[in-house]
């Protein structure tokens, strides 16, 4: 999540808009419960829009919600989209909080720290992200979240591979996902002094709006292929597509890719 920024809300946004569908975020909200008043902050907060659905409960009683992301594209679009508090950051590093604003002293301690669709993102230093939490959290407080768990993308993450290796590439070198079991994220979690109270691994099939060729443009072509020429990439970006047809894609032509989200609860101790 450092670094230069690959990402453009817009290719997001039509894309990959499932990703804050409220079909497919209500399971990871109702594990966050938010409640009036509280504060609460969105690590890989995106374009904002589920961190606005937190907003409208927690100001009730005068709390706030604060999202950060790595991607200028995405807070821009973040506070386009009327989210006040957004500002660029990287989360397996979290900057000093007054360093983001004048608004915020470094004083301030959250109630809870909320991530969807975000972690699978920070394979530098998966335990930073923890201790970037762990940081900004009250004593007691909850870090909740979703992201992709080991199984996610199954059969299209390995066509990558295949693809990739056939041509002379190292995969696991330019594989950018971190997609953990629940007994190695929970152990994570436990060493960096958080108790879980629920953490799982659920199967979730997820239609494209497109094709899973458009989908690796989006995800893939400035992490897996970013050093890889125009002319190769779409090669191999077309080759994965042929290769997952046979199970991404039903007799009406409609895509999807098998999904696997690993949600968690934790408290700071």
């Amino acid at each position: 999540m450092a670094g230069t920024d690959t990402w453009s809300a817009s290719a997001y946004n039509q894309t990959a808009s499932f990703v804050y569908s409220s079909a497919f975020t209500s399971p990871v909200l109702s594990l966050l419960d938010a409640k009036p008043g509280e504060k609460i902050i969105d690590f890989g907060c995106g374009s904002g829009e589920v961190t606005l659905e937190i907003e409208e409960v927690v100001r009730q009683d005068g709390g706030m919600v604060l999202g950060v992301d790595s991607s200028e594209s995405m807070i821009d679009q973040a506070k386009k989209n009327g989210l006040h508090h957004a500002y660029v950051a990287d989360i397996q590093a979290m900057p000093a909080l007054s360093s983001l604003s004048e608004e915020l002293p470094q004083s301030t301690k959250f109630d809870a720290v909320f991530t969807n669709a975000t972690l699978h993102w920070c394979k530098r230093s998966p335990l930073g992200v923890i201790e970037s939490a762990k940081a900004v959290l009250r004593e007691g407080g909850r870090f909740v979240g979703e992201f992709g768990g080991f199984g996610n993308c199954v059969g299209v993450r390995s066509a990558m591979h295949a693809v990739l290796r056939r041509r002379g590439y190292d995969p696991q070198q330019l594989d950018p996902w971190f997609f953990p079991s629940v007994e190695d994220y929970q152990l994570l979690l436990e060493s960096s002094g958080f108790k879980v109270t629920h953490i799982s691994l659920t199967p979730r099939l997820t239609p494209l709006t497109s094709t899973v060729a458009d989908w690796v443009r989006l995800f893939c072509r400035q992490s897996f292929l970013r050093d890889i020429p125009d002319e190769m990439a779409e090669e191999i970006i077309q080759e994965v597509q042929d290769m997952c047809t046979v199970d991404c894609r039903d007799a009406r032509g409609n895509w999807m890719i098998v999904y696997v989200r690993l949600r968690f609860v934790a408290f700071l101790q």
